[in-house]
């Protein structure tokens, strides 16, 4: 019996302190999106309707501010990258573009795009097809970065990794007040452990290929093993890319004893080529990265440069099926897109935009009825950070297109209308390649 009153207790104030929560956040106006998923009240507060409009009403959390030669309404079209120019013959990502024609007429270099993302682009999905689609047309062999460890490690097919089970992982779940996570969420400690990769996602046998470690800054030089030999290690950066191997192996082994250096992944790239970093992390929104060190930042982009920032969340924020406004977002992801565009000045910036998603409205599934307020807040921010935006809701079919993609034969897309299955996202990195390569088109006309 003590047992089960110590349970009930424990239920009782429990529910209290989420109750007191609740109220403090409706009376103080307070907005915290893990508190949303626990909100006792907010059934009784909401003020949308559990019945599906015709027109939802968007509410602009940002004004429109005109500007000369600009078209905001381009945000709305599909499988377009728009800088909302009212020139669209012009590129959009005209320094990105630039890069590619140049690796494209033969000169040598490597260009790198970042794609940060959610639970929609986990397991290398979208990207991974992106990636084989850029490299077929501009050259470059190599997955590009994995992390130490991966909760979808086996899901995953452009990679194989096994590792010890001892590393330790910081990530913006566990400690998201670690200012020197990797743009990955990650931050990884080892304890005498080791991890191997396989990049399966080479052709050519003939390739070198450089495995990169990316690390933390360590005082003193730092003992390892590279496939079995010593191997030492000068981390004297915030960010260290500090190559393991470069030969025709598509695996190494990292074994490493050091509890303090930080550990973040291994990096396959060609010498010459276009390279694509896949950096999803389940259960976020972007806003996670406004913890990260901006000086830290300005080393990864001095020691592990991007020419491309690919920004892609949205769908975590349609947890709830009547949320129509966004405004509350806007004002938080801001500062953290423009300190991202400060710290990697010398990429392009793309804001893509949520893809769909549903809920059950009166017995059927619908798109979620504030889907287009949360992109016109994209695009609005994107308008107003001087970012590139691409409607991937409007190039995947728009209004109802993942119910759609649910039930095709075969299925594109998952039941819990959420996330498009490996299939549907071949589709949308299929669409994303082609929206790069007209942008890339646009460059080459303005050089004959």
């Amino acid at each position: 019996m003590p047992t089960v009153r110590k349970v009930f207790l424990f239920v009782v104030y429990s529910v209290l302190v989420y109750l007191l929560i609740s109220i403090f956040s409706l009376l103080f106006h307070f907005r915290w999106l893990p508190l949303e998923r626990v909100n006792l009240i907010s059934d009784i507060t909401s003020k949308d309707s559990a019945v599906l409009p015709d027109s939802p009403s968007i509410e602009p959390p940002l004004e429109i501010i005109g500007k000369p030669h600009e078209d905001f309404a381009l945000y709305n079209k599909p499988h377009l990258i728009t800088n909302f120019s009212s020139d669209t013959t012009r590129s959009s990502l005209e320094k990105f573009t630039k890069k590619l024609f140049e690796l494209k007429s033969g000169k040598k270099r490597k260009i790198r795009i970042a794609y940060f993302g959610d639970s929609m682009i986990e397991g290398d999905l979208l990207t991974q097809t992106l990636r084989k689609l850029l490299q077929q047309t501009f050259g470059g062999s190599g997955v590009g970065f994995i992390p130490i460890t991966s909760q979808v490690s086996q899901f995953r097919q452009t990679a194989n990794e096994s590792y010890s089970n001892g590393w330790q992982d910081e990530n913006f779940k566990t400690n998201s007040n670690n200012r020197l996570l990797y743009l990955s969420g990650h931050l990884f400690h080892s304890n005498g452990d080791w991890v191997q990769i396989k990049d399966q996602t080479i052709t050519d046998t003939a390739v070198v290929i450089e495995k990169s470690l990316l690390c933390g800054y360590s005082e003193k030089p730092v003992s390892t093993t590279v496939n079995n030999n010593p191997f030492s290690l000068h981390a004297t950066n915030p960010l260290n890319r500090i190559v393991l191997t470069k030969d025709l192996n598509r695996s190494v082994k990292l074994s490493l004893a050091d509890k303090i250096l930080p550990i973040y992944g291994i990096s396959f790239e060609s010498d010459s080529g276009i390279f694509v970093d896949n950096f999803s992390f389940r259960g976020i929104t972007g806003i996670e990265f406004a913890s990260i060190d901006s000086s830290f930042l300005r080393s990864i982009a001095t020691n592990n440069p991007y020419d491309l920032i690919i920004f892609q969340y949205g769908v975590n924020l349609l947890f709830r099926p009547n949320d129509k406004n966004f405004s509350w977002y806007a004002k938080i992801v801001m500062p953290v897109i423009k300190k991202l565009k400060n710290c990697f000045n010398e990429a392009d910036f793309l804001i893509v935009s949520t893809a769909d998603r549903a809920f059950r409205y009166i017995g059927e599934y619908k798109s979620a009825i504030g889907i287009d307020s949360l992109i016109k807040v994209q695009a609005l921010l994107a308008f107003e950070s001087g970012s590139s935006f691409y409607n991937q809701f409007k190039s995947m079919g728009g209004t109802n297109s993942i119910v759609q993609w649910a039930a095709a034969k075969p299925s594109l897309a998952n039941k819990d209308y959420v996330h498009p299955n490996f299939r549907g996202a071949e589709i949308l990195g299929n669409y994303f390649y082609q929206a790069i390569i007209n942008d890339y088109e646009k460059y080459k006309r303005t050089m004959k």
